[in-house]
């Protein structure tokens, strides 16, 4: 029996969006484009590699920081990708997924009624994360439909109190792409304060039509104050493998480290060998997601083009908005379970990713999927609009 004088660190957090809509998907039978994870085989290579480093004895504890072998990789990954050099031993932290290097890196500079600037529509375990710590989020809205940011807005929010902006490009939920010129505006704010950045960048070889990803680490100001997290789970297909890495200066990550080793002191052994043999085998392996996502995006816009749905060019990320305000009032939440319900496809709301949510005629879909499930739930969607219409 719960004792009375129990008191919840987080009295208001219950379970995620995404948790709620694929356990409805599954219990309605509806295809779920909710939750972002593929539904189709990573490469075979990347599975015989796990087993072979199991079965050459890489089970025991790995290093606190992660493998050498695969920071070395990254640190070879991060040069071929923004042309910067990182030291392994000392700039690169691998963690459990882009998650655990999230909140370490709150955790290592956040305390007692600090301040920190979060972008809504941002990431559910943002918030969390600096309540934990003892901070209080500022959260800044970016306003459909494109998204962008005012950094008069953000200029404005900046106080004595202000340590750490929490910064997401490309964005999930909102689809849209950070330019060179917002991180320069970024690091004209903070600039004269004492103020970090955490920059969530797991979707950085996820961009469309050309796009070059601008990457915290390119702004030279912003990156010696930044920590950078990237997921190895989007890059390869694999969100359940569970490994991910953060960025940092050196003095940054020896601040994360602190956190990080009693967190969860080190990743799983052998998938960061095989991660780092497989990047051997593979060095520029990444460089076909942008075409391989894009013809995914375009796959699905094509299908739905005289729905009645609008769905405006998706930036970045493995996700593609669907406005439907067309047919039916901005209320995202309840437009959701009707697709649900009625049309047998599972999406996410961007409401719950607000703090004071504004009238949201969008729903978020995923489209990391086999070809075959796309065109299945385009077809749903279709006839659902043509009942509508």
């Amino acid at each position: 029996m719960r004792s009375k004088s129990f008191r919840s660190k987080l009295p208001d957090v219950g379970t995620t969006i995404f948790t709620v809509m694929s356990r409805r998907a599954r219990e309605l039978g509806a295809l779920n484009l909710g939750q972002g994870f593929p539904d189709y085989p990573i490469d075979p290579r990347l599975t015989e590699l796990v087993t072979e480093a199991m079965a050459a004895g890489h089970n025991q504890y790995a290093p606190m920081e992660g493998v050498i072998e695969l920071r070395q990789r990254i640190a070879q990954k991060l040069l071929a990708t923004y042309g910067l050099t990182f030291d392994p031993d000392s700039q690169i932290t691998v963690t459990v997924g882009a998650t655990e290097g999230i909140y370490s890196a709150i955790q290592a500079v956040v305390g007692p009624g600090d301040e920190v600037i979060a972008f809504d529509p941002a990431y559910d375990s943002y918030e969390p994360a600096v309540r934990l710590a003892g901070g209080r989020c500022t959260r800044l809205p970016l306003m459909p439909p494109g998204f962008r940011y005012d950094w008069d807005a953000v200029r404005a929010a900046i106080n004595e109190r202000t340590r750490l902006v929490l910064f997401n490009s490309p964005h999930n939920p909102a689809c849209t792409a950070a330019s060179a010129e917002d991180l320069n505006a970024l690091a004209d704010v903070i600039r004269g304060h004492d103020i970090f950045v955490m920059s969530d960048e797991v979707y950085e070889h996820v961009t469309y039509d050309g796009r070059v990803h601008a990457s915290v680490l390119t702004q030279p100001e912003l990156a010696e104050k930044a920590f950078v997290v990237f997921s190895f789970g989007k890059t390869m297909h694999a969100t359940g493998i569970r490994v991910g890495y953060c960025v940092a200066p050196a003095e940054l990550t020896r601040e994360l480290r602190k956190v990080h080793q009693f967190n969860t002191f080190s990743i799983a052994n052998a998938p960061q060998v095989a991660i780092a043999r497989y990047l051997a085998e593979k060095p520029e392996g990444w460089r076909a997601l942008p075409g391989f996502f894009q013809a995914k995006r375009d796959r699905v816009r094509s299908a739905l083009a005289n729905s009645g749905f609008t769905l405006p060019a998706a930036q970045g990320t493995y996700f593609q908005l669907l406005d439907f305000s067309a047919f039916a009032p901005a209320d995202d939440l309840a437009f959701a379970e009707r697709l649900l319900t009625e049309a047998g496809v599972a999406t996410i709301p961007l409401s719950p990713f607000y703090a004071v949510p504004p009238a949201l005629p969008v729903l978020r879909l995923c489209i990391a999927k086999q070809d075959s499930t796309l065109d299945a739930a385009t077809q749903r969607l279709n006839e659902f609009a043509a009942r509508l219409s």
